[in-house]
């Protein structure tokens, strides 16, 4: 006989926790399954092992989705504020490292531990290291049924909340897709998002060795652009900047890099010309960015002499060379690394207001299995927060 609860949720990921404290404190009955042997892994690892819990300036024009309405209500309902007054209740102290990025001063420990005391305050049962064998939907009383390597349970409402496909190592599976498509759902295809890009053949080979080289730089791509650090790796290219562009790029787009962010190129070449002439171009651009990699610039890119020597239309040459450096990228490091997940649940089949399917009732969607996107610093997670906060409203 099945164990009967008002609500089973399969993820224990920060979607999942803030869905079940929120059901929890509404007097539901409410199983949290997980399959790894503990909660909030993704949560525990984010922000350097500080979590980047939200940001303060979470809009929907932060989001990425097929229909970029959906996550307008939830967003609304629940804000990064709403989610600060429970940090700042639990006594967590926090800071903001920078562009509204909220990270605790201690430990991301702090945020799981805050979110399971909620969810025992709400007398939310968790089972972690669980894994589900089927899941069985009844038509006629409506129940789902969940058979698991701890007994069954069935409940009305199965919240999916198991997350994306980044980073397989914190045990991300696709279970969630498969469970969408069983029950009707369309799934846009997914990719991985923010995400290191890398680089082949002679682009990675005049790069390679500047591995930890950073600088800031605007990173612009199909009409988006993102002014922030560029880290060379081993592989290619990361760092902030890169990790926002990459979920606006794919193979064969057009990334440039804007390589004197914050000035006129053309104005600040025809500067230094006045006031060094006898310099090397390589000189002085290795005062406006590291001197390593001005100097291969100068190498591969630009033909390096004293700036007096550069007459009117070279200097424009060059300025258009270092304001929109083109950088041709050959794929991503993939889901090992990668932060998110595009793609996913399509939300024409979801309800914006509760995160209830529109084709199965009370089977919901929240978190990153939707076709949600947020861009980096804090905004996932703060979709996360809303997603979980609307379904546990409804379930």
């Amino acid at each position: 006989m099945a164990e009967r609860f008002d609500a089973l949720i399969v993820g224990g990921g920060a979607a999942g926790l803030m869905c079940a404290l929120t059901a929890g404190r509404r007097g539901r009955r409410v199983l949290l399954i997980e399959h790894a042997n503990k909660v909030g892994k993704k949560i525990l690892m984010s922000g350097g092992g500080r979590c980047n819990f939200t940001n303060t300036g979470a809009t929907p024009a932060n989001y990425l989705s097929a229909n970029p309405h959906f996550c307008k209500s939830a967003l609304a309902r629940y804000t990064p504020w709403d989610f600060i007054a429970l940090v700042e209740k639990h006594r967590i102290a926090y800071h903001e490292k920078e562009l509204g990025q909220l990270f605790c001063d201690i430990s991301s420990k702090l945020i799981v531990k805050m979110l399971v005391e909620e969810c025992e305050a709400a007398g939310v049962r968790i089972e972690t290291g669980c894994s589900i064998e089927r899941i069985a939907h009844a038509e006629g009383d409506g129940d789902f049924r969940l058979h698991t390597a701890r007994g069954a349970f069935a409940a009305p409402s199965l919240v999916i909340a198991s997350g994306g496909l980044s980073i397989p190592s914190m045990g991300a599976t696709g279970f969630g897709y498969e469970v969408a498509k069983r029950f009707g759902h369309e799934l846009l295809p997914t990719r991985a998002g923010l995400v290191p890009l890398t680089l082949s053949g002679k682009h990675q080979e005049r790069l390679a060795d500047l591995s930890g080289v950073s600088l800031p730089v605007t990173a612009s791509c199909n009409g988006r652009e993102f002014s922030n650090q560029l880290l060379i790796t081993h592989r290619g290219v990361s760092g902030p900047s890169i990790l926002q562009i990459s979920s606006y790029w794919q193979p064969g787009d057009n990334l440039r890099l804007d390589l004197l962010p914050g000035h006129d190129a053309l104005d600040w070449l025809q500067q230094q010309q006045r006031e060094r002439p006898a310099a090397e171009l390589k000189t002085v651009l290795g005062d406006a960015m590291p001197k390593r990699f001005a100097q291969r610039l100068c190498e591969h890119w630009l033909h390096n002499k004293p700036v007096k020597q550069y007459n009117l239309p070279e200097l424009k040459q060059l300025a258009a060379t270092l304001s929109s450096w083109p950088l041709v990228a050959s794929g991503t490091e993939g889901y090992r690394t990668a932060e998110v997940t595009l793609g996913g649940v399509n939300t024409d089949g979801v309800s914006s207001s509760t995160m209830q399917s529109k084709l199965v009732p009370g089977l919901y969607f929240i978190g990153e299995v939707l076709d949600v996107t947020g861009w980096l610093g804090g905004y996932n997670f703060q979709w996360a927060w809303a997603s979980g906060n609307a379904a546990g409203l409804s379930v």
